[in-house]
């Protein structure tokens, strides 16, 4: 690394300084130094005392951060001559940070104009004390409000799958309280009628082939030949009056559940003949009851099953029982996403998923990614409205995962495709966006994974690709 003093003419060709006085560029030169830098030199690395402020004169250079919350974020790479780093806040005196805020790199060889920090705070101040003021007060403000929205986009975010999910597991849990409800009516029921055919006499075998033929009939619940709704009402008239025949009372209301279980006249036939005509009717009735609490139970078991399976896709959504950052099966993350927003999907959109299975797991930090889905999906179900379809496929190349997410919305003006992803740059009314989805995730996708995310659009076609390296390229922190 070498260093020289700049000649002024090389320094008003900067946009930085361009328009600076021949005496104010000739105290800027003589304040600073030009030095050379190989490819992956660093120029200044972050934790460092901030000692220079540094301006690219020729090459190339990238902006690379360690944080907390979303661990390495690397920016694009920049060649404009110009473009500066280091100790940009060192004008705010004692409030300006003691160490640098992010590492320059050099990713080709490149020249630096660096001026030590303590002469680029006196400049700032001495020819510029409107400007210092005016950058003091946006960078506080600045920060704060950023602080504030992006708070409130995690706020909206959890608010809006706590929504779906509350009303995904609100069916389920109905249907299981219900069914519990008519169980305590249906055993009841049961147990009084079973009392009464042995206080009728019936012979314990002939109550244990009545046994027999309600776990036959319960064994064939689900499983009937597919029939059509006049079939089965065919059946159910064809049985009723069967078993008006041989005196059952409100044979109507029999006539359903054991249609249902696939019980025919011949089934009830085989009854009479092994239970006798005495005790047939009310063996029918605790038959159909049997058949009922079967189903009731069914319906408990697929209640609570659907349950467990919404927790676990909340599980999988949050990540709460994984490592932060892990190999995973991108599938799993989009179906237990879509499972989370299902609540929230108007009845007019179909979802439609096109997976390519081939494609192996990727490294990731998966709670993440998932906060990407969860952004690109409710903006593509804003975009749509009441009617549409989502369709979310997935591909891969030699190296890289490749995930799509289509909506049959509006679409993206070819006006503003360039700054969707901007910071608060948002197309919703007032109140309705913060402008941070697409921010945060392209933070997530292009820093924190090292990918790629952009948009294609045309009215009624809009899709939205994130590329994934398949080669753990992601740094932990």
């Amino acid at each position: 690394m070498s260093s020289t003093i700049i000649d002024i003419g090389e320094l008003r060709k900067l946009f930085l300084f361009e328009r600076l006085s021949d005496e104010q560029l000739t105290k800027l030169a003589g304040s600073g130094r030009v030095q050379t830098y190989a490819q992956d030199e660093d120029i200044v690395r972050q934790g460092e005392p901030a000692e220079c402020f540094a301006v690219l004169i020729e090459g190339e250079i990238q902006m690379i951060s360690e944080t907390v919350s979303a661990g390495t974020v690397a920016m694009p790479r920049v060649s404009q001559p110009g473009v500066y780093g280091g100790a940009t806040a060192a004008y705010l005196g004692e409030r300006a940070p003691l160490t640098y805020q992010h590492t320059l790199r050099a990713t080709a060889p490149s020249r630096m104009f660096m001026l030590p920090a303590k002469k680029f705070a006196y400049i700032v101040a001495e020819w510029f004390p409107m400007a210092m003021h005016l950058l003091d007060g946006l960078m506080s403000g600045g920060r704060m409000q950023r602080e504030i929205i992006d708070r409130r986009q995690r706020l909206t975010a959890l608010g809006t799958i706590t929504a779906g999910l509350t009303h995904e597991l609100n069916n389920p849990a109905a249907a299981a309280v219900r069914a519990v409800s008519e169980l305590r009516t249906l055993i009841q029921a049961s147990r009084l009628r079973l009392a009464q055919l042995a206080q009728d006499g019936i012979p314990p075998e002939k109550l244990r082939t009545l046994i027999e033929a309600q776990e036959a009939c319960t064994s064939r619940l689900g499983n009937q030949p597919q029939r059509s709704p006049l079939e089965i009402a065919d059946a159910e008239d064809e049985l009723g009056e069967a078993l008006d025949e041989v005196g059952v009372e409100e044979a109507w209301e029999l006539a359903p559940a054991l249609v249902n279980a696939g019980f025919s006249t011949q089934d009830l036939a085989k009854i009479r003949t092994k239970v006798g005509e005495a005790h047939t009717p009310a063996a029918l009735h605790w038959l159909a009851e049997a058949i009922e609490i079967s189903q009731m139970l069914s319906e408990v078991t697929e209640a609570t099953e659907r349950i467990t399976t919404l927790i676990r896709s909340a599980k999988q959504y949050s990540q709460m029982d994984r490592a932060p950052f892990q190999q995973v099966d991108v599938h799993d993350l989009l179906d237990s996403t879509v499972a989370i927003f299902r609540g929230k999907i108007p009845p007019g959109i179909s979802v439609v998923t096109d997976y390519d299975r081939t494609l192996p797991d990727i490294p990731c930090y998966a709670g993440e990614l998932n906060q990407v889905w969860t952004n690109l999906i409710h903006n593509a179900l804003d975009a749509m409205g009441e009617q549409g379809t989502l369709t979310i496929r997935t591909a891969h190349d030699e190296d890289e995962a490749i995930i799509e997410i289509g909506d049959t919305g509006p679409g993206v003006a070819e006006a503003i495709k360039e700054r969707i992803f901007e910071p608060f740059f948002t197309t919703k009314s007032v109140g309705e966006g913060t402008g941070l989805g697409l921010d945060i995730s392209y933070r997530i996708v292009a820093g924190r994974h090292g990918g790629e995310i952009k948009v294609r659009s045309v009215p009624g076609d809009t899709w939205f690709e994130v590329r994934l390296p398949l080669r753990e390229t992601v740094v932990t922190t």
